[in-house]
């Protein structure tokens, strides 16, 4: 599906991403809010889930630390079971279930348990601007790296700008 033909969103169109101060990441909802997105994924996920017999859906999703989407509440992934298991033969003749693992960790506890699981986060990317170097300024990138300095490691991608927060971590390290 090509997000461009619904717009209205920083990452699917010409808007630029904002950028906030972690103080203001979560507030409100942000320019990079794709109207209805994690409601697409889960339909599609839905439809394969049925056609293939299958009876989990897993999405890694995060209620705690997040830019202040709507479609990553716990209240929204209740509402889309619901509704899925009403809208599907799979959901009649059993239940088809939504597992969110990560939706209640904070970012620093989810970049410890992708160390103890070997996650190469050098090969990883989460920049909202998709720059080959991540910028440091946008909710992801703030968000991203203040997960990895409450994991107490430092993030080893490189960022074209650091936060303030992150910079002064990095130096306390290196004391």
């Amino acid at each position: 599906m090509d997000f461009q033909q619904i717009g209205s969103s920083s990452l699917t169109s010409s808007i630029p991403v904002e950028k906030r101060n972690l103080s203001e990441v979560g507030n409100s909802i942000p320019s990079s809010y794709v109207p209805a997105r994690n409601s697409i994924f889960l339909t599609i996920a839905a439809a394969f889930a049925e056609s293939l017999d299958a009876r989990t859906i897993f999405i890694g999703a995060n209620a705690v630390d997040y830019s202040g989407y709507p479609d990553c509440r716990p209240e929204f992934f209740s509402s889309m079971e619901r509704s899925i298991n009403l809208g599907t033969k799979a959901g009649i003749s059993g239940r088809i279930r939504i597992v969110v693992p990560l939706q209640f960790l904070t970012k620093g506890e989810i970049i410890r348990k992708g160390i103890s699981l070997n996650v190469p986060y050098d090969l990883t990317y989460s920049c909202y601007n998709g720059e080959e170097e991540a910028c440091g300024e946008c909710d992801s990138c703030l968000l991203r790296l203040k997960g990895f300095m409450e994991a107490g490691i430092p993030d080893p991608i490189r960022y074209k700008k650091y936060p303030a927060f992150y910079s002064d971590f990095i130096k306390k390290m290196k004391v």
